[in-house]
């Protein structure tokens, strides 16, 4: 099963990375954060009314669970949008990108998992990668510290579904995830009115980004991380700007650069060795806590 785990979450990570060139395009008539509160309110919509008895079943717990995990996914989503503005799309995407080794921190602390070298060098070799592929200037301020903060939220997003998510309650976590993150953007967007897109080409962009990198890619994820520890999640899900810059070449019309198949390929031979290297038992298991 874990086998599949990793490639749907492969799928999930996919959809992501073909998402940059359209929100790049769309957020120069539409506001970030208004484009996401709009895009999340879509996909929570469609996903409660093809399966709204699934959010039903939830135990109480579980509710809890998704909630404060969408939560903490809403306001890392608020504060990298918000970061963006004020530092490089590179160099956000960079410190995003930290939380493939900030999940292993966080796991070892809050769920006792025990990481091995070999893990510890695939985090190391994918977080070179990430640097390869978008750095090309670094400095501290205003909008590389929000970034900060926001990878520290993504990656505890990644290690509370690692303790929480289970096969049978995957959809109707998802879905609570999606609401709640359409709340937290509708809540931030709202004081200055939320701008809608103008066109029906604008609004295509959207309804896909709410169906597939939003909607069901955290539905995937969801799914994905009852199987697979969150160590081993975070690594694979840095293929990220692989898969990002994979599009932008293909329907973006960029270029192929050496720092782009350098970086690349960092990052999947990391994989490689997180799915080669030896499984210990303890950091195999999901183990679950209670909320």
């Amino acid at each position: 099963m874990t086998r599949w785990a990793t490639l749907v979450l492969l799928g999930v990570t996919a959809s992501w990375g073909s998402s940059f060139f359209m929100i790049h395009d769309l957020v120069e008539r539409v506001p970030p954060l208004d484009f996401i509160a709009v895009r999340f309110a879509i996909a929570g919509v469609l996903l409660l009314l093809v399966a709204p008895r699934s959010v039903l079943r939830l135990s109480a717990a579980a509710r809890r669970q998704a909630a404060v995990l969408g939560v903490v996914y809403g306001v890392a989503q608020v504060l990298q949008t918000t970061g963006l503005a004020h530092t490089a799309a590179s160099v956000s995407g960079f410190i995003t990108g930290m939380y493939v080794v900030l999940t292993p921190l966080l796991a070892a602390v809050l769920l006792r998992n025990r990481i091995t070298l070999m893990t510890w060098a695939a985090v190391a070799l994918a977080f070179a990668g990430l640097a390869v592929l978008s750095l090309s200037g670094f400095s501290i301020g205003y909008g590389e510290a929000l970034t900060f903060v926001s990878a520290v939220l993504f990656a505890l997003h990644i290690v509370g579904l690692g303790a929480w998510a289970t096969e049978a309650d995957a959809l109707g976590m998802a879905i609570l995830q999606v609401v709640a993150v359409a709340v937290i953007c509708l809540v931030a967007s709202a004081p200055g009115g939320i701008v809608l897109p103008q066109s029906t080409a604008d609004w295509t962009t959207v309804v896909y980004l709410a169906i597939f990198p939003a909607g069901l890619a955290l539905l995937g994820q969801t799914w994905a991380q009852a199987h697979l520890s969150a160590t081993r999640t975070a690594i694979i899900m840095s293929t990220e700007p692989v898969f990002a810059a994979l599009f932008a070449i293909a329907l973006g019309g960029e270029s192929v650069t050496v720092r782009m198949l350098a970086g690349g390929l960092m990052v999947l031979v990391a994989i490689w060795l997180v799915e080669i290297g030896p499984r210990r038992r303890l950091e195999g298991e999901v183990p679950h806590i209670a909320v």
